[in-house]
């Protein structure tokens, strides 16, 4: 009898345990263009990301991610997954759909990856902003370590910001930027005079911020002479330079701040 009762509530309780799970994703069907082979193998929930091939040997030349999800760890984490839903190519760029209906085109040649939206029209308009970045930003993509790695991003507007970060007297220059192995989104700090880059999130982590800025909607410089205190904080950090305020809408904010040896998160609320 009491077998019978556990196979009554299993065969009750089964729709609802999978109503709680997401339906797998659809299979994208390849494309070959130029002798290339693309595929999205879609088994990977946080992230979508593409193999080519070579369409003759099956030799794999390169993986791209291309869009990343932000997880809630308080919820459940396969219905926060976004797989891709289709693949096309056409002069050069192999364009992207997901399942939200976003379109990313992905250059094949620079391998460099611009969001457009449900109707195909860019958003925001990469190539016109390209030609308002700052000389220093310019440099470190041409020559310095932004070339292979990073890309600049324009998920947030402004997409850079002007301020004295580390105190030095000079003219410094923070960069929104996404890291092209990962597809993990940060910030590229250059210092004025020496060019140095310092990159924070982006595949490096810092404090809460994580390694991956994908959650930042907003930010702005904050000035050296304003005073705040952090969660749980006691004393109030002295700013060499000014500050990046950087936050999430209606949600956390964070200072990063240089305390005179590297770039420190300072947490202000959730």
């Amino acid at each position: 009898m009491t077998r019978v009762v556990l196979i009554v509530c299993a065969v009750v309780l089964l729709p609802c345990l999978a109503s709680a799970k997401r339906a797998a994703p659809a299979k994208v069907e390849p494309v070959i263009y130029q002798g290339v082979q693309f595929v999205a193998p879609n088994d990977d929930g946080r992230r979508g990301y593409i193999v080519a091939r070579d369409d003759r040997t099956n030799k794999k030349l390169w993986e791209l991610t291309v869009l990343t999800n932000h997880i809630d760890p308080k919820l459940e984490e396969d219905i926060q997954w976004v797989f891709i839903e289709k693949l096309s190519a056409r002069d050069g760029t192999l364009m992207v759909t997901s399942e939200r209906g976003k379109t990313y085109q992905i250059d094949l040649k620079t391998k460099a990856v611009t969001q457009s939206d449900p109707a195909g029209s860019p958003t925001p308009d990469a190539a016109a902003q390209l030609h308002d970045i700052p000389e220093a930003v310019e440099r470190a993509i041409k020559k310095g370590p932004l070339v292979k790695e990073y890309d600049v991003s324009f998920h947030a507007n402004p997409f850079y910001l002007r301020g004295d970060f580390n105190g030095d007297g000079k003219v410094d220059v923070a960069v929104l930027v996404k890291q092209r192995s990962t597809g993990k989104y940060g910030i590229a700090v250059i210092h004025g005079g020496k060019d140095k880059v310092i990159i924070l999130g982006a595949g490096v982590g810092i404090g809460n911020g994580g390694d991956d800025f994908e959650w930042m909607d907003s930010w702005r410089v904050y000035s050296k002479d304003r005073t705040t205190r952090g969660v749980d904080e006691t004393s109030v950090p002295r700013l060499h330079g000014e500050a990046l305020l950087v936050g999430k809408s209606e949600s956390a904010s964070a200072l990063i701040y240089w305390n005179g040896k590297r770039y420190v998160w300072l947490q202000q609320g959730d």
